[in-house]
């Protein structure tokens, strides 16, 4: 026969080796998605996959043709330039989310990037960046960074060697500005 203190002791027991359970699975490791988990269409075909630049910082960029902003792609073609050869990445994602103000095709987005601009760094595909449909990439930034989301075109984000987050800077400042190129040289840097 079982008496009751048995069937307490048993109780406890299995209330402490569950709760024992609980408190390992909460202090494992938990596995983060990386912006190395994301891809954009390319905009002459084919994809941009992030993977490609896992251990390399990159700049994600929302990009458009008619802003006042545009002049910018000067300046990130002058840091492709400057930082390419060094691990640099640039990726422009030409996006119609902010004022209208990237109305045209894939054609109108080349004429204004590489002919206009003389781009060489990788253009994504037009893309949606805010909001319930924003592209995957700007989704996962803006639940890492929910501080730090595009207000306007040219909002860019630094993604460091591990695949996270590293910097981000709005549209107001400047590729050639010295906040962006030390955030670059820092994440250069890191091992």
């Amino acid at each position: 026969m079982i008496d009751r203190r048995t069937i307490i002791t048993a109780a406890l027991a299995a209330i402490a080796a569950q709760a024992s359970a609980r408190t390992a699975l909460a202090q494992a490791p938990v596995s983060r998605i990386t912006a190395y988990g994301f891809s954009f269409p390319a905009l002459e075909g084919g994809d941009i996959r992030l993977a490609d630049f896992a251990g390399k910082p990159f700049i994600v960029v929302n990009t458009a043709s008619l802003c006042g902003y545009t002049p910018q792609y000067a300046g990130l073609q002058q840091l492709w330039k400057e930082f390419h050869g060094r691990g640099l990445t640039i990726i422009g994602v030409p996006s119609n989310d902010f004022g209208g103000q990237e109305p045209g095709g894939s054609k109108e987005i080349a004429e204004t990037a590489q002919h206009q601009y003389g781009v060489t760094f990788p253009i994504a595909a037009k893309a949606v960046v805010k909001g319930a449909n924003a592209h995957p990439f700007y989704k996962w930034a803006a639940e890492a960074r929910p501080k730090d989301l595009p207000r306007w075109n040219f909002h860019k984000y630094l993604i460091g060697r591990d695949g996270y987050i590293a910097d981000v800077f709005p549209e107001s400042v400047e590729p050639a500005d010295t906040r962006i190129k030390t955030a670059i040289a820092r994440a250069l840097a890191d091992t």
